[in-house]
């Protein structure tokens, strides 16, 4: 059995050939394709009750009725085995139709489940409900209170089917305990963990997994103290947590990839306390990576400036073999920004992803994000879609112009965020939110919602969060540029006249359009002009979401992402003053505009760190393409790691790296029989490049042409 390795290099083997095995057949869709052949429960004879109560036996009617799987050799149990789940929805139907939509870009509070159980959890729902009975958040309360009863139905099910088979017995023996009650070592950690994360799936739910390693760190290194466990022993259990995450693979979806299910790790950095995290478990998850080529769980690695060397040079070898799997934070900054924000220091150390990569406080949060196009509000609303005379006698007006576009636009975009209550300009925990999609499995598992009463979406979390995310930031600065450049300082053409080019799509004017793409160096190049422009774009933005604030039972930290909507924003797209015509692809997130970064990495990452992202609160994630030659060998690794660290020492946010050859990319594109599992980093997810469509596959493609 091999695992796919791009760029050359050979994978290494640390597990044993069971392991390999149970891989293989997961990674070549064995268990997928079983779970397409049942997609949901039905619920036909429910129809007449109320919402929370036809949420309610869905749940209940899941974990009765979803198909038992046991691997063959599975060292962990449990998984989400109805179909519909896999699509973003409860997996209950009525008519053959979904009732229910799923929550995602959460990181639920794992860490409470290996340290109190599930009992814990039930005592404190058993406690809101005394408190709560008679009034109107008893409903939800009971409803808590079912879906633990649900979790248990599930759990027994397992156990029935384990107890008579000795080769699980030590499944079996774990599942008695776990998650139930608090875990006491690493293997009964690690089912505790994987359980309840399967059962969160079960029920259609896309959770981000968060710090694993600082989660399992301390079961590991105390049975390795006491002999218990070898490392051996470790990483082979820890390959089970890796290989189950796979269970939904199945070939057949296409579109942005069928491996986008926000199940997304962090590694290293300091806790709560400032000490340091990194431990054994980081060093087993990177090679379990490394070896297996599992990219359904997308992993960052939280950098600092002390960041040991030898975890940094690890990183660079993992990384180093394409797959875009793993990416780094600049966790100094992040803090720093989130305290700026308003949290507190413990609460912004404790920092996660919310399942792809924007930050949040895990387990403690309601977190949405609302992207919009930059440009196309230059083209269409400051520009007028270029049939207007403009009046705008120098730059600074037009950018001006821009931004009070832009504040009225974001209004606009959060306008449904404020029709979400049924009171207005009232104090913060005066808000209430009118009835939301029911949603009771994640709230279990987001501090706040029992206690409070409330469910994930009507204001039970610690932080409520909607964040205006800026799109095409960096064909929207080049835009800006160029009529800067053109018109006001070089004044190579009127704004009039250019506007008329513009509206024709450059037609009759192939040499100015070439002029424009070529004569300017734009942002990703690291020259300060145009990179200025980026940095008070970004400035401004944030000043308008801020002050969004306390206005209604959010908050509207800014960000910035594309998340691949540079393909559905295309056609809607006029001719960009850069030289574009209207509907090419172009940037994404934080990334230069295709083909205008001609400086190299180190030339992208100077203009993108030279804002203040730290008032790009949720994150503001940089690409970055290599070529397999780029980190070759010593001096690749070498350079991989100084890429990292000059990332952190000049304020980066996050960068996702993937090491990628287009010619490569082109020959899967062809033969997809023989790239089943070739990954590629698409945004704040991985997928296998077979599994998108041709329109992603093309723009993958020329993201990584060199």
């Amino acid at each position: 059995m091999k695992f796919y390795a791009p760029n050359g290099y050979e994978r290494p083997v640390k597990l044993c050939e069971e392991t390999r095995k149970f891989a293989f057949d997961s990674l070549n869709r064995k268990y997928g394709l079983d779970t397409l052949k049942l997609h949901a429960v039905n619920i036909d004879d429910i129809e007449n009750l109320d919402p929370l109560t036809q949420h309610d036996i869905s749940i209940r009617r899941i974990a009765e009725q979803a198909p038992i799987r046991i691997c063959e050799d599975e060292k962990l149990s449990g998984a989400a085995t109805l179909g519909r789940a896999i699509v973003h929805n409860i997996p209950a139907n009525r008519n053959n139709e979904p009732v229910f939509s799923s929550i995602s870009h959460l990181t639920v509070d794992f860490r409470d489940v290996l340290e109190n159980g599930i009992s814990g959890i039930k005592k404190r729902a058993e406690k809101a409900y005394k408190k709560y009975k008679g009034t109107k958040k008893e409903p939800f309360s009971k409803s808590c209170l079912s879906c633990l009863e649900s979790f248990e139905i599930w759990r027994k099910r397992y156990l029935d089917a384990l107890k008579d088979k000795p080769q699980y017995r030590k499944n079996y023996e774990n599942l008695l305990k776990v998650p139930f009650e608090p875990a006491e070592n690493f293997y009964e950690a690690v089912q505790s963990l994987w359980f309840t994360f399967a059962f969160i799936r079960l029920c259609g739910n896309w959770p981000g997994i968060g710090r694993i390693d600082q989660m399992l760190g301390g079961y590991l290194k105390k049975d390795l103290a006491d002999g218990t466990l070898t490392l051996d022993e470790a990483r082979e259990i820890l390959a089970h947590f890796f290989i189950k995450g796979c269970e939904w693979i199945n070939g057949i979806f296409i579109g942005s990839g069928d491996a986008q299910h926000y199940q997304n790790l962090i590694l290293g950095g300091i806790d709560e306390d400032g000490k340091e995290v990194t431990n054994e478990v980081t060093y087993l998850v990177l090679d379990i990576i490394e070896e297996l080529g599992i990219s359904d769980f997308p992993t960052s690695i939280r950098l600092n400036s002390n960041t040991d060397e030898k975890l940094l040079r690890r990183v660079a070898e993992v990384m180093r073999f394409g797959g875009g799997t793993l990416a780094v934070y600049n966790e100094e900054l992040v803090i720093e920004s989130l305290t700026d924000y308003g949290y507190e220091l413990k609460e912004a150390r404790s920092f996660a992803n919310d399942g792809c990569w924007e930050v949040q406080v895990p387990g403690a949060t309601d977190f949405g994000y609302l992207p919009f196009d930059s440009l196309q509000l230059l083209q269409i609303k400051t520009l007028k879609s270029y049939k207007s005379e403009l009046d705008f006698p120098d730059f600074e007006s037009l950018y001006r112009k821009y931004i009070d576009d832009l504040r009225e636009y974001v209004g606009i975009v959060c306008k449904p965020c404020f029709e979400s209550f049924r009171t207005e300009n009232a104090p913060t925990d005066g808000f209430e939110w009118k009835p939301q999609t029911p949603c009771t499995v994640v709230s279990l598992f987001e501090r706040g919602c029992i206690e409070r009463g409330l469910s994930y979406l009507e204001g039970g979390p610690i932080y409520r969060i909607r964040s205006p995310h800026i799109g095409g930031l960096a064909d929207t600065v080049d835009s800006l540029y160029a009529i800067k450049k053109a018109v006001y300082d070089d004044k190579i053409i009127s704004l009039d006249e250019f506007m008329e080019v513009l509206k024709n799509n450059w037609e009759g004017n192939e040499v100015l359009r070439q002029l424009m793409k070529n004569r300017y160096e734009y942002y990703g190049n690291d020259n300060d002009e145009v990179d200025e422009i980026a940095s008070m774009l970004l400035n401004d933005f944030a000043d308008i979401c801020d002050g969004l604030n306390n206005k209604c039972g959010y908050l509207f930290p800014a960000g910035v992402s594309t998340f691949g909507r540079q393909l559905e924003w295309a056609p809607q797209r006029l001719a960009s003053p850069h030289g574009r015509k209207s509907g090419e692809v172009l940037a994404a997130n934080c990334s230069p505009t295709p083909g205008t970064d001609l400086k190299g990495v180190t030339g992208i990452i100077r203009s993108y760190c030279k804002a203040d992202l730290k008032r790009m609160v949720t994150g503001a994630a940089l690409d970055i393409r290599l070529l397999p030659t780029d980190v070759k060998g010593e001096d690749g690794l070498n350079a991989l790691c100084a890429l990292m660290k000059g990332f952190v020492s000049l304020g980066g946010h996050f960068m996702q790296i993937d090491v990628a050859d287009a010619a490569v990319l082109k020959q899967a594109q062809d033969h997809p029989e023989e790239y089943q599992t070739l990954s590629v980093r698409v945004s704040g997810w991985n997928a296998r490049f077979v599994t998108l469509n041709k329109e992603w596959q093309d723009m993958v493609i020329e993201q990584n042409e060199h």
